[in-house]
């Protein structure tokens, strides 16, 4: 096992059961619902966020992990005889948690703990923290394991479909007309990253081009070349995802494994039920 140890966010959308069996921690970003304070992955899921924002018809908030909360971790690490720290946060354009991260470095002086942000989030930045492990795992040098995984995130690319805009008129980003007379219109937002930040791509009409457009973007990012790594990314909507497997699937050569991943609640309150999306490392 290496000595260095491997510490990423909930935002990465890492299932338990993947980060246990890589030795990597994930440190919660928080939900609040009222008086009510949950950690996502570990206390919440999607479904379990889902079941109570309809029940309530208002939306939690949600807060980057504490630089305490860090600092916990880092403690652990280092009690458990590791020797330095390697932390993957999701993109500081889109949270104050490398900031966090960065903060709780401070109060271990003498200490060897690299913050690195992604630029990412959701699978892409798992993506990443998943390159970096399997590099320290494999005898390379804990700046190789950097160069390797920031390599990755380069090449990653995220196409995803609202299914709804809803939630997006609760968190008071689109008026309650607008998403009223978008619902009519069954406007499908499609979303991606672009230099750290989700940014809305393009306006689909209806539900199945929504879906061909995720599939047809993902083919105009292959460009051809073969796909390295795929997952498909959705909010509480197994069935979906499925679906969509089933068209990229039909359209271009995919990997034999797609794993497919739940955007987890610290992300998946900001996009809404029914998200269904993709998300690919592009080979050289």
């Amino acid at each position: 096992m290496s000595k260095t140890a491997i510490i990423t966010d909930t935002d990465a959308s890492l299932p338990l059961e993947l980060a246990k069996e890589r030795n990597i921690v994930q440190v919660p970003i928080m939900v609040q619902f009222g008086d009510e304070s949950f950690r996502a992955v570990y206390d919440i899921d999607d479904e379990q966020t889902f079941a109570r924002i309809d029940k309530s018809g208002k939306l939690p908030t949600t807060s980057a992990p504490s630089p305490g909360q860090f600092a916990e971790a880092y403690k652990a690490a280092f009690d458990a005889g590791c020797a330095d720290i390697l932390c993957f946060t999701v993109s500081g354009e889109v949270s104050a948690t490398y900031s966090a991260a960065l903060n709780a470095a401070d109060l271990f002086p003498g200490k060897e703990i690299t913050v690195v942000d992604t630029k990412n989030l959701t699978f892409a930045q798992g993506f990443m923290v998943l390159a970096a492990a399997k590099a320290l795992d494999e005898g390379k040098s804990k700046d190789d394991a950097i160069a390797i995984a920031l390599d990755v995130g380069a090449r990653s690319h995220l196409f995803a479909a609202l299914s709804t805009v809803k939630y997006l008129a609760m968190s008071g980003r689109v008026g309650t007309l607008a998403a009223g007379l978008a619902n009519i219109m069954n406007i499908k937002p499609i979303l991606t990253m672009r230099n750290g930040k989700l940014d809305l791509l393009e306006r689909i009409r209806t539900q199945s081009k929504a879906w061909q457009r995720v599939v047809d973007l993902t083919v105009e990012a292959a460009a051809g070349n073969p796909i390295e790594q795929m997952a498909i990314v959705h909010v509480h909507a197994p069935e979906a995802a499925k679906q969509l497997e089933a068209l990229l699937r039909a359209s271009l050569p995919c990997p034999k494994e797609i794993r497919h991943i739940a955007l987890t609640p610290g992300l998946s309150v900001h996009s809404g039920a029914g998200l269904v999306g993709s998300c690919v490392v592009i080979g050289k």
